[in-house]
């Protein structure tokens, strides 16, 4: 029998490989499977489900100029872009004379979408989309058309519903926005440019946003065009969430940030339309700003939240309560106020004649006042009130903080509806800097109320002058904190 010999290197190679083979398979059994690469969500059986729900909305005058004016024939569409959003109207060279309609004929005036809310006929859309309209057209995706009727729009909110004469019609559900997630799909179906049925993708980016508007905004990044407007923003289960309304733009164009009203809060509105044709909302009769972080902290507030009432509205509910200017009004029925923008939504919410109570930080604590809430109203410019010189006592002499105060007479604090206070009659140095003028009454001092003149310069002069000083000062009609800031020496 013949032998056959391996040498040693052969035995020694082999026998790495073999233990090389061992570890990669060990190696590979010990590491966690790779994650499964997830593809970008298909669409298509989203929009033929919710598709057939969208509807295109045209709106016609009657017996106008054509809107180009002397000087240009502007798009519609185009037109329709810019009055939403305050952009200058473009102004166009063109060759051709605008035409003026004869009277009495439709012209058509802009273009919007819509979605039909229930089987019956009722459509949702922006209030925007339907101002001003004499006749409002209807089309479904199956290029029906049909003349609407007009339910009601609430500009505020910019949201109105419309009623078409029609029966089975398909219809597309309401979502729920408070499970909506930052960076989850959606997508928007509308009419941009006149385009009908057009689908455009894309993910929520924030949700609500305080964009100065009555409601909080769905921000996204779905692209938006004139033409989208009322149209539906729709989740990856077919249901809608939002309405598309606004878009953020320095060039005129979709620049990656859309708005929409969320559903929940469009959804109230357009029953109270539909009830009676127009929202019914509380007011309590107060101007309100924001309440900045250094004003929190200079107060004894902590963080910078609730909403700063610059102006009582004489009569109104709020001075009734007794709310004063200068108050930092901090929960409503105790729901608390975060910013100065969830105020009016709070208090919009309320039933008129219903009374509220309302939390109020007050020189360094909170109070509670009763509030018999009023109906809104539109609004109206509140004239300010100089208030009377005659008979007032000399400027005191320049305090340390570069304030020359007097008192107030009893003719000016019935004009300024202030029970103490003291009027600046002089500014320089640093209450100058900080934007204190002649004119102005200081209520405060570190929370502080201000009784007289004398008090007003105790108050001043036990006060450590290397720290900032912040004044509740009413500058007519309105109160703002003012913060004196000590000059570091170099």
């Amino acid at each position: 029998m013949a032998l056959t010999f391996t040498s040693p290197r052969s035995i020694l190679g082999r026998l790495g490989y073999g233990l090389m083979a061992l570890s990669l398979s060990f190696l590979a059994s010990a590491a966690p499977a790779p994650a499964r690469a997830q593809g970008l969500p298909d669409f298509t059986d989203l929009v033929e489900r919710v598709g057939p729900a969208v509807v295109n909305i045209r709106t016609t005058e009657r017996g106008r100029t054509a809107r180009g004016g002397p000087g240009g024939d502007v798009d519609e569409d185009m037109l329709e872009f810019f009055r939403r959003f305050g952009l200058p109207m473009p102004n166009r060279p063109t060759p051709r004379t605008p035409q003026q309609q004869p009277d009495g004929e439709p012209q058509q005036r802009g273009v919007g979408s819509g979605f039909i809310l229930n089987a019956d006929g009722y459509v949702m859309t922006n209030a925007h989309v339907i101002d001003g309209a004499d006749e409002v057209i209807v089309t479904l995706a199956d290029k029906r058309e049909f003349k609407a009727k007009t339910i009601g729009a609430d500009k505020r909110s910019d949201v109105a519903l419309v009623k078409i004469e029609a029966s089975g019609l398909p219809t597309i559900r309401i979502g729920d926005v408070s499970k909506l997630k930052v960076g989850e799909w959606v997508i928007a179906i509308g009419s941009p440019f006149g385009l009908e049925s057009t689908v455009t993708a894309g993910i929520v980016s924030a949700k609500s946003r305080d964009t100065g508007e009555l409601l909080p905004l769905i921000q996204t990044d779905v692209a938006i065009n004139p033409g989208n407007s009322g149209g539906p923003l729709i989740n990856m289960r077919g249901e809608v969430v939002g309405i598309n309304s606004q878009i953020y733009s320095r060039s005129g164009g979709y620049m990656g940030i859309s708005f929409s009203i969320p559903i929940d809060e469009a959804s109230r509105v357009s029953e109270q339309l539909r009830a009676g044709g127009r929202v019914i909302r509380g007011r309590i009769g107060v101007v309100i700003d924001r309440v900045t972080r250094e004003v929190a902290e200079s107060i004894g507030l902590g963080k910078p939240s609730g909403a700063l009432v610059r102006t009582v509205e004489g009569g109104g509910p709020a001075e009734k309560a007794g709310v004063e200017a200068g108050d930092i009004i901090t929960k409503v029925d105790g729901r608390v106020v975060d910013t100065s923008g969830e105020l009016p939504r709070i208090v919009g919410g309320i039933k008129p004649v219903n009374k509220a109570t309302l939390q109020v930080y007050r020189r360094g604590s909170h109070r509670d006042l009763s509030v018999v809430v009023g109906e809104m109203e539109p609004e109206r410019t509140v004239a300010r009130r100089t208030p009377e010189r005659e008979n007032a006592k000399p400027p005191a002499p320049v305090s340390s903080v570069g304030l020359a105060v007097s008192e107030l007479t009893d003719v000016q604090k019935r004009e300024l509806k202030v029970k103490n206070g003291v009027r600046v009659e002089a500014a320089e140095g640093i209450a100058a800097r900080a934007g204190v003028r002649e004119g102005d009454v200081v209520l405060t001092v570190d929370n502080a109320e201000v009784t007289g003149a004398k008090q007003f310069e105790a108050l001043m002069a036990k006060l450590d002058k290397s720290k900032p000083i912040t004044l509740l000062v009413r500058r007519g009609e309105a109160a703002s904190f003012v913060i004196l800031r000590p000059i570091r020496q170099g």
